[in-house]
């Protein structure tokens, strides 16, 4: 049996194939620090977990839902998203809003890629990324276009290599802040500058994948580009889920905001492959009191503010602050090897990606593991995950730091 060519050509999930690894060391007795995850260890909120348990009960907790969600849930996401931004979709006149509920939001951006973009088509990247939005954009066809950014400026991209890639092939940007993998949410004198570039490409369309809006935990607090120019709505897409602020990644609600004529490509498409998301959990979100999560994640930020610190110090007591910078949201910390003592251990005359090497001996001599950081477009480099409890953390990252520290 032959497997077709965009089989063939997609790349593993990287995090899949360190996570076979950790699993073999393990059975064999190894004590492993996990710093892998891309979730939070907690369960939802009480109150959610109860309101699920009551939506039991119903029929139609039971049956599909309509292809594109529940209407009344559709709305409430649109009013949640008007609320925390700070931002009206009724004034913009000319253009009707809509928002489809999906199997989470890698399923919502694989359905808007699917829905925007033509064999050819042009998406530009910014890194790091997150290691599927490649993979999706090559999928459908299209070319991604990859903007570097680097460590000494917190990996915070210019304006100005994002406007030399564009031509009148490009189709689509994609914004990720807070960002996954580097734990920064762009400031908001970026947001304010990307909004002015913007304005002069009123064809470009902006995917602003906001999956971690609700995880800051330093002010300032994330701000978003149409906040500045809400006429940018037009070309704007927000995405979101519950996966990461309602710590919920195995319910699969994803969920996005655009131009309702994409939302019904959207909803085309995602009729003659999944059709409709979770009826019960979409039935209990529609009861459930988005007001409650603010206090829900106290103690979550509260832990990764001290992780962050810990970062901090452990950096600085092995003579590392060069290498170190302040993360804000989400619960990663990205790792540019090449910084590192540790890295002429490794390096040759071509510069090559060393990161999975240097993963894999990070893990069998430490049992420290990482994801390797050059699915994240990012070469040399590796992810950390901000999600162990503080004894453990601050242990494991003594190790890091160590291992970082020596040639």
């Amino acid at each position: 049996m032959f497997l077709s060519s965009r089989v063939v050509e997609a790349n593993e999930s990287v995090t899949l194939k360190v996570n076979e690894k950790i699993n073999r060391l393990a059975r064999g007795g190894k004590h492993i620090y996990n710093m892998t995850a891309g979730q939070l260890p907690f369960k939802p909120a009480p109150e959610f977990i109860k309101v699920i348990g009551q939506q039991l009960n119903f029929l139609k907790s039971y049956q599909y839902s309509s292809v594109s969600g529940v209407t009344k849930l559709r709305c409430k996401f649109m009013e949640y998203v008007s609320s925390k931004r700070d931002i009206s979709f009724k004034d913009i006149d000319d253009t009707t809003f809509d928002c489809i509920v999906s199997n989470g939001t890698k399923h919502t951006l694989y359905n808007i890629l699917g829905a925007l973009i033509n064999p050819g088509d042009e998406v530009v990247l910014l890194t790091p990324y997150w290691v599927s939005y490649p993979e999706m954009i090559k999928f459908w066809g299209g070319v991604p276009l990859i903007v570097q950014s680097n460590s000494f400026d917190a990996f915070t991209p210019h304006i100005d290599d994002i406007k030399k890639l564009i031509s009148p092939r490009t189709k689509a940007i994609i914004v990720n802040s807070p960002n996954n993998p580097s734990g920064i949410h762009y400031s908001d004198n970026w947001m304010q500058d990307f909004a002015t570039f913007l304005k002069d490409y009123p064809e470009l369309a902006v995917i602003s994948d906001e999956l971690y809006s609700e995880l800051s935990y330093f002010d300032p607090k994330p701000t978003y580009f149409y906040q500045h120019e809400p006429s940018l709505l037009k070309q704007t897409i927000i995405v979101d889920g519950i996966s990461k602020s309602f710590a919920c990644t195995g319910l699969r609600i994803g969920y996005c905001i655009g131009d309702k004529k994409l939302i019904d490509g959207m909803s085309k498409l995602q009729s003659q492959t999944t059709s409709g998301a979770n009826s019960l959990i979409q039935k209990a979100l529609i009861e459930f009191d988005f007001d409650l999560l603010d206090n829900f994640f106290d103690p979550v930020k509260i832990q990764l503010r001290q992780c962050a610190q810990i970062v901090r110090e452990t950096f600085r007591a092995e003579n590392l602050s060069h290498c170190w910078y302040q993360t804000t949201s989400g619960f990663y910390y990205f790792i540019d090897l090449t910084r590192m003592p540790v890295y002429e251990r490794f390096a040759d005359e071509h510069h090559s990606d060393k990161s999975e090497e240097m993963v894999n001996a990070l893990l069998e001599e430490t049992g420290v593991a990482l994801v390797p950081g050059a699915a994240f477009g990012y070469p040399n480099s590796a992810r950390m995950s901000m999600t162990l409890e503080l004894a453990p953390f601050e242990e494991a990252l003594t190790k890091l730091v160590k291992f970082l520290a020596t040639k």
